[in-house]
């Protein structure tokens, strides 16, 4: 017999020791990015959960020893009920021999109400949550009227758009949840867009002619590709301020749309002219634009600050957006997302939270960007919404509060039943 949908929640609290211990066995897969290249076995472990519980198991490599794994679980009627997605990232921020971990980052340790490890708050302690809750429905003999899609993907730390590879391959639904870190807020985000910024001159010069080129009458039409990034430079701190004068978004303190010169190369050595120099940039901006829209503004102003040198407007910069990955090709896109407090799926949600927290889920925008915004650019409406705060993402001795952890699996055990049991609208 089914049991009730309470009676499941309530279980959550009872058997918090399992779902604890679910977490703790994620952390001890050892999947930083950088490196990368290490989630095989993790991926084969939840990929083994979700088939014990009745989900067809998609998994292919993004990157060797990088595998996607995409559960299915068809519904009881999914042609008259919502389809959902649950998306979060296996792979875990990068570790630095020197940091002073109390036991180890991949050597769990629970400890005044926290499980502590690389990953706990981003994100591990999203998916352990999500499975968990997954498996109590499947075990309590639950049937759920609407597809269910679990994703879960690699690379999100270095911009290695595993969530991407899911949209091109066709999966599809009509509400989605990236469980990553938002303290149980309901959350949109920026978006973010690395770029390089080349400078190039066509000739090049031993040092001892620098005089010639800088003096009067020295006759040498050259320059320096350092010097003239310089310019360049100081064209994107313009663009920054005016941007910060003229964009608004609600959520967002004023300016929080910046660019950042973050890395840069240039010259041979000193028996040289820089005859080339580079620029990595990183750009965020708002929910209500594009990375395509926002490159071509940086390009096109930086274009109008090179004509007015002479020697840039004869020699233009070069300019390469984005990237598939920061390990591959040193680049990244993270589209922006907004979401819409109106949407059925935001409000289902937003009452499953409200419910057992008897108060308003606060909707609001991350701080940071998660692979949500690549459902979004799908057509998907999404969300993000998972335990974890970002004080602890990324940091030393990383943890999550187990009181957390225990009320966002309630949540999500909630959301799940009511919006597989939410008809779709007739056409």
């Amino acid at each position: 017999m089914e049991k009730s949908i309470q009676s499941i929640i309530h279980d959550v609290e009872k058997r918090r020791d399992q779902l604890v211990d679910l977490l703790e066995t994620l952390i001890w897969f050892e999947t930083p990015s950088p490196p990368a290249r290490n989630t095989r076995d993790a991926q084969g472990f939840i990929a083994s959960y979700l088939e014990e519980r009745g989900f067809t198991i998609d998994k292919w490599d993004v990157y060797p020893g990088d595998p996607n794994v995409v559960g299915v679980k068809k519904g009881t009627s999914p042609e008259q009920h919502k389809s959902l997605i649950i998306n979060g990232h296996i792979d875990v921020a990068e570790i630095d021999e020197t940091e002073s971990w109390t036991t180890g980052p991949f050597q769990p340790e629970v400890k005044h109400g926290y499980v502590i490890g690389r990953g706990a708050a981003d994100m591990k302690g999203g998916l352990a949550g999500a499975l968990f809750a997954i498996g109590l429905l499947t075990e309590a003999g639950i049937e759920l009227p609407g597809d269910l899609i679990f994703q879960s993907v690699i690379g999100e730390e270095v911009g290695e758009a595993g969530t991407l590879q899911c949209c091109e391959r066709g999966y599809n639904a009509d509400f989605a949840v990236v469980v990553d870190t938002s303290d149980l807020h309901i959350q949109g985000q920026g978006g973010v867009i690395t770029g390089w910024i080349t400078v190039k001159s066509p000739t090049t010069h031993h040092d001892a002619t620098r005089r010639s080129m800088i003096h009067a009458g020295g006759g040498l039409n050259g320059a320096s590709a350092i010097e003239k990034m310089m310019k360049i430079i100081q064209g994107l701190q313009d663009l920054e301020r005016h941007w910060a004068v003229t964009k608004r978004h609600r959520g967002f303190p004023p300016g929080s749309n910046t660019i950042n010169p973050a890395f840069i190369e240039g010259g041979r050595h000193p028996a040289f002219i820089a005859d080339e120099c580079k620029l990595w940039i990183t750009v965020h901006f708002y929910p209500d634009e594009t990375y395509e829209d926002v490159a071509k503004e940086v390009e096109n102003h930086i274009l109008e600050v090179s004509k007015a040198d002479i020697w840039l407007r004869e020699n233009p910069p070069a300019f390469r957006w984005g990237g598939t990955s920061m390990i591959e090709d040193k680049g990244e896109i993270f589209p922006s997302l907004e979401v819409d407090p109106g949407h059925p799926g935001v409000e289902t949600l937003s009452n499953s939270h409200s419910t057992l927290f008897m108060e308003d889920a606060v909707i609001d925008v991350s701080p940071t960007v998660t692979d949500g915004g690549w459902l979004g650019a799908a057509g998907i409406p999404t969300v993000i919404y998972g335990p974890g705060d970002l004080n602890n993402a990324h940091s030393v001795n990383e943890k999550v509060s187990i009181n957390q952890l225990v009320n966002f699996t309630r949540v999500m055990v909630r959301f799940i039943y009511d919006w597989s049991a939410t008809k779709k609208e007739e056409e």
